[in-house]
């Protein structure tokens, strides 16, 4: 199977050309110090070459042997173990964790990277320390200083793991309709009760421990998502001091099998009066979770990204060493074959790979440098623009990096032909891996009306104006300011579909005043529009950096001429409204 390189060289073009990270990390008082670029260089070196040599390698065996259940214990893929223990060991379990209990305190900007390098290695195990990562994130915002000093250092240690128990089965996305039950006790936990279905790393040999954070109902909860509450609940039980007690009712089902991701576990897991403690208040555990879920959507979205760029690395060297067929140009002399790098459709294929695997990357640097702001920037109204705009696109994030990830492996898959259905070269695993981050932490569709809905037609389009004027901004000075004409055509057409935008959000809102079912029919498509007026956002930015011979401004004109013209079949489809959903009787489907 083919190998993975981390894609330094483009993070740090990112990280300190395009988006000029450490600048703001010096003007934050948490950061100010603590990160400079060698570090961060240091830093993404190291991960990389960890995703390079000790994960990529477990990728493809990881897939082959999957996870083992038995009588309730779940044993991950031979070698899991080991690579979880480097893993710890280089401090990536702790990265972004609060130094108070032992986090390392790192930006959401480089922690971006450091997440795809490992999904692009290897995304069934990224999955086990990324979900330790979000409760981690939740705990430390929500619980108790008891329920933090006794739990988050040995999350950041990675000698416990964590997990995010939602989906049960009779309930998914609808959580109101949860039954799993909290019964308070005399000394202030709570005896949870219940089966939750889906639960990533449920249970693993990994990690000595693994804290369950259960969504449940108390006896007298208000109904729907009203009534719930959040729960912490250890798989063994805690003694005094270190030791771990026995098993504190929680046991794993079963493992589901699945189309992708098999040295992940999902499992089925069933909580027989299990110890819970709580975290924040009751009945308000929703808005509690939503902190971890949140975090996991960005985390799941990196992971399409991750699995574009895999199949992106492979098929380039794969197109580059290939003979077949010869080059078409006119008055070429019959040559022997060569490789198929030279044919049209496979440059197609190969730049729209690089084009939508390098925006999404510059993306999640610019969301990152978001998150950071809204935690460490130097006021509060800067805080909240942060926070405003870490909640427009979250959705749009994961939604379309996984979209789109998809789609790269695909083509990575169609760049090799019959080699791209043969699992050794690694490709149909890519496409099996990519497929389950549309699916996950909520469909696609969800996010797409989580956009819609939530997060633009209910503040009446602010959020997303703010976004679009800022995009607006960047791409008049550009006009103004630069002397290349393909860049000055670039500005241009994004200004173009910034406004074209804009008029669609307009008329979306006074349609969806007329009808809720208007926004539903047209998330999707608006999410797209917006997904690629970002890309073209990303891509306006590192050209603005980029020099006008090298391969990055390339791509980007590539991206704007070919790419970016798809926003026009969407708007067109936009110009329907939701009857032409409504024509046919369920009966008639």
């Amino acid at each position: 199977m083919p190998g993975y390189e981390a894609p330094l060289q483009d993070m740090e073009f990112l990280l300190f050309d395009v988006f000029e990270a450490p600048r703001y990390w010096a003007q934050w008082p948490a950061l100010a110090g603590q990160l400079d670029p060698d570090t961060a260089r240091a830093m993404l070196a190291e991960a990389g070459k960890l995703a390079a040599s000790t994960l990529a390698p477990l990728n493809r065996t990881g897939d082959e042997q999957g996870v083992q259940w038995d009588n309730g214990r779940v044993t991950t893929p031979h070698g899991f173990a080991a690579a979880y223990e480097a893993f710890c060991a280089a401090g990536l379990t702790a990265l972004t964790g609060n130094p108070s209990y032992g986090g390392l305190g790192m930006p959401k900007s480089l922690s971006v990277l450091v997440d795809e390098m490992m999904y692009a290695a290897n995304s069934a195990f990224n999955l086990y320390p990324a979900l330790s990562a979000g409760a981690c994130l939740a705990l430390d915002a929500h619980g108790s200083e008891t329920l933090k000093q006794r739990f988050l250092p040995h999350l950041y240690s990675g000698r416990w793991s964590g997990t995010m128990c939602l989906t049960e089965p009779h309930a998914g996305s609808d959580l109101g309709l949860i039954r799993t039950r909290a019964e308070p006790q005399e000394d202030g936990t709570y005896a949870i009760t219940g089966t939750k279905i889906f639960i990533t790393g449920g249970d693993h040999d990994l990690a000595d421990n693994i804290i369950h954070l259960v969504l449940a109902k108390l006896p007298d909860a208000p109904a729907g998502s009203r009534g719930i509450s959040l729960f912490l609940v250890p798989k063994y039980a805690l003694l005094d001091g270190e030791e771990l007690g026995p098993l504190n009712g929680v046991t794993c089902g079963s493992v589901e099998h699945k189309m992708g991701i098999k040295g992940s576990a999902t499992c089925v897991m069933n909580f027989d009066g299990a110890r819970g403690y709580l975290v924040g208040e009751v009945n308000r555990g929703l808005q509690c979770m939503f902190t971890m879920m949140n975090c996991e959507r960005l985390s799941i979205g990196i992971q399409g990204l991750g699995c574009g760029d895999a199949s992106y690395q492979t098929a380039r060297d794969y197109a580059r060493e290939r003979l077949q067929g010869r080059d078409s140009r006119p008055g070429q002399p019959p040559t022997a074959a060569e490789p198929i790098i030279v044919h049209p459709d496979v440059r197609r294929m190969l730049l729209t790979m690089k084009s939508l695997t390098e925006a999404g990357r510059a993306f999640a640097v610019y969301l990152g440098l978001q998150l950071d702001a809204a935690k460490h920037g130097p006021t509060d109204e800067q805080k909240a623009l942060a926070d405003a705009r870490v909640a427009l696109l979250t959705p749009l994030a994961k939604a379309f990096f996984t979209d789109m990830g998809l789609e790269c492996t695909v083509l990575g898959q169609q760049v090799l032909g019959g080699h791209g259905y043969i699992r050794e070269w690694g490709q149909e695993q890519l496409v099996r891996d990519a497929r389950i981050a549309q699916i996950y932490e909520g469909t696609n569709g969800i996010q797409a009306l989580d956009l819609l809905q939530r997060k633009v037609f209910s503040n009446d389009g602010e959020w997303m104006e703010a976004y679009l004027e800022e995009i607006r901004r960047c791409a008049d000075a550009v006009q103004q300011g630069s002397d290349a004409g393909s860049l000055q055509g670039a500005a241009h057409a994004l200004r173009t579909r910034v406004a074209q935008l804009q008029q669609l959000t307009r008329r979306l809102l006074e349609r969806g005043k007329a009808s809720p079912r208007e926004l539903g029919a047209a998330a999707c498509d608006y999410l797209h529009v917006a997904g690629y007026v970002s890309y073209g956002y990303m891509w306006l930015r590192m050209m603005e950096r980029a020099e006008e011979s090298s391969a990055k401004f390339k791509t980007g004109l590539f991206y704007f001429n070919r790419v970016l013209p798809q926003v026009e079949g969407l708007l067109a489809t936009l110009q329907t409204e939701a009857s032409d959903l409504f024509t046919l009787g369920a009966d008639e489907f």
